[in-house]
């Protein structure tokens, strides 16, 4: 399936901005079942300084703002391929090891909420448990849009009984690194089956399994990845694989606009 995404963050400030820098993780892998067809990042307002590639192999493009400016638009656009592979990535790639998955950070740190979660889960093989735990999860933690904070921890999360597919995400992975499983974040994007437009990009997580290699879980919509996900970056947490991330100088107010839209070519 190839999809066609189109993704504007826009930011407007109610006075001029001498100078901000961005960082932006919003060009999708070429990996295995996804290959990029074309894609291209525009900015508006501001320069691309620079672009690599960290140690999750994400794509990293530096951006700078011009000088006293008031809008800034990030606008990416292209075509990606994806052939469906039921959630199964494979083996394990790349120069970071895979024990770096295992480690928590402030947002993946355990606590009272993830023990009861993980001692409630049943015995029995990997992907059994996966699936379970994604289900106590999604019951645990209602869906529910603006219920939570971009800062908000796992155990946040669990707490206030209500998250997106950030915290959903970020509930799994601490859960799954308690079991005893290398787990990561992943940010992409996600064709609906019910619109072509959205104001924000997707979450889940992947689980590296013995004999599978990495797997794909997204707890919000109770399922495996497949051909409507486009992978874009991964980490141990969101604050790696983040869209976009940044400061700036100045103490002007800003308004922040998304605009995405993901449809089949």
């Amino acid at each position: 399936m190839k999809l066609h995404i189109r993704h504007e963050t826009r930011y407007d400030f109610d006075a001029p901005v001498p100078f901000g820098l961005q960082q932006l993780r919003k060009t999708p892998k070429s990996f295995r079942n996804q290959s990029v067809v074309t894609w291209n990042t525009e900015i508006i307002g501001g320069s691309k300084e620079l672009s690599y590639e960290d140690y999750h192999r994400n794509t990293v493009e530096l951006i700078s703002f011009e000088a006293n400016t008031q809008s800034v638009s990030l606008i990416s656009d292209g075509v990606v391929e994806i052939e469906d592979n039921h959630g199964i990535l494979g083996r394990h790639e790349g120069s970071t090891p895979l024990w770096l998955f295992n480690r928590s950070t402030r947002r993946t740190k355990p606590g009272k909420g993830v023990a009861d979660l993980v001692r409630s889960l049943p015995e029995g093989e990997p992907l059994e448990q996966m699936h379970a735990l994604s289900d106590a999860i999604r019951e645990r933690v209602q869906y529910e849009v603006g219920s939570s904070h971009p800062d908000w921890s796992a155990e946040d999360a669990l707490e206030a009984g209500s998250g997106v597919c950030q915290d959903h995400a970020h509930i799994f992975i601490t859960c799954v690194r308690q079991i005893g499983l290398p787990a990561r974040y992943v940010s992409g994007y996600l064709m609906m089956n019910d619109t072509q437009l959205q104001d924000a990009t997707h979450a889940w997580a992947e689980v590296h399994v013995d004999g599978l290699g990495w797997v794909g879980f997204d707890v919000s919509n109770g399922i495996s990845p497949d051909s409507r996900y486009v992978r874009v970056a991964t980490g141990l947490d969101y604050a790696q694989a983040a869209p976009v991330i940044g400061n700036r100088i100045g103490a002007a107010g800003e308004q922040l606009t998304v605009q995405l839209q993901v449809a089949q070519q």
